[in-house]
């Protein structure tokens, strides 16, 4: 049995149903759909069963029976919301869960392979997986940051596979849940399919409009880098998951644009049309802001193993507008 938990959210979703397309469905989902609008992303998924996330939680720490026969965990659920303040809730559900998980993996051998984030760089220029290159900015990179961290001081306990990604700014199918949270990708199809125009910050830290930078990763290349490691379990570690390529979000703009509209503009056009708007960065964002991310895959590809082409902004910008134009695909 495999288990994904966040297996209704945005990349659980997709591990569940690329695991289907594997032609695996002893799956156990957990997640919280306290939000029912998670089920659309797991109406089509083949799974043994689900199971909220506290009594799976209850069933960890009690070592069930039910759970007997577990081979990974995919661990996907968290509050991910890096605007939450509230300190407590985000360590209960980040920080203190995700430790239960790793050490009942290790206790029965079972791989763990859990999300980490690019957060936990903050607004360093720097991203290589070393303590030097770490600053939390805020409370859910924060809990993301400790527990790499608490991997670390055991290290030299592990027996079984366990690996933290790091997520960078991952888009794709099965993200409409997540709100303000959900890709830009995701709000530009939405903007000009609404209004006619999409709208992007001004400029900040010492970039231009709409040029800040970050690391824009499909979310179809994260499954594909975490079932990398599934079938690779002799190899454990704290890796970066993006394409080790800066885009903008000008970039992003321009790219959902021209999918949605079979088009080949640039920025400086869509901007001369009107279509391209830049609105006042945000004060509420001042100082807890990555105006610039890309990921370092050095250890990724050494240490990890992983040769697999990763797809640009373009790319996967078209494949995902395709998607979302799609009815029969949930966005």
């Amino acid at each position: 049995m495999i288990v994904v938990t966040g297996g209704a959210g945005f990349i659980g979703s997709n591990i569940v149903r690329d695991l289907n397309a594997r032609g695996i469905t002893d799956i156990l989902i957990v997640d919280d759909l306290t939000d029912g609008n998670k089920c659309r992303n797991i109406q089509d998924c083949l799974f043994l069963d689900y199971m909220d996330k506290d009594d799976f939680l209850i069933c960890i720490e009690k070592d069930d029976a039910c759970l007997k026969g577990m081979q990974a965990i995919f661990h996907e659920g968290a509050c991910s919301d890096t605007m939450e303040t509230d300190g407590k809730f985000i360590m209960k559900n980040n920080f203190d869960y995700t430790k239960a998980l790793f050490h009942y993996c290790q206790n029965k051998n079972v791989q763990f392979i859990y999300a980490s984030s690019a957060s936990t760089y903050g607004g360093n220029s720097i991203f290589i997986e070393d303590p030097s290159n770490e600053q939390a900015l805020n409370a859910y990179a924060y809990s993301k940051l400790l527990f790499d961290q608490y991997l670390r001081r055991h290290w030299q306990d592990i027996n079984a596979q366990v690996v933290g990604l790091r997520y960078f700014n991952v888009y794709g199918r099965g993200e409409t849940h997540k709100g303000r949270m959900a890709s830009v990708a995701y709000h530009f199809f939405n903007q000009f399919r609404e209004n006619g125009y999409v709208k992007l910050f001004e400029g900040s830290g010492g970039y231009g409009n709409g040029e800040q930078l970050r690391d824009f990763v499909w979310v179809d290349d994260i499954v594909k880098i975490n079932f990398h490691f599934l079938d690779n379990p002799d190899r454990s570690g704290i890796f970066n998951a993006g394409t080790g390529s800066a885009g903008s979000f000008n970039q992003v703009a321009a790219a959902t644009l021209n999918a949605i509209n079979n088009e080949n503009k640039t920025v400086a056009e869509w901007v001369d049309q009107g279509i391209m708007q830049y609105i006042e960065f945000p004060a509420a964002l001042v100082g807890k802001y990555q105006s610039y991310t890309q990921a370092d895959l050095t250890k990724l590809k050494q240490e990890g193993g992983y040769t697999q082409e990763l797809a640009s902004v373009d790319k996967g910008v078209a494949a995902y507008v395709a998607q979302l134009q799609d009815d029969s695909v949930i966005a």
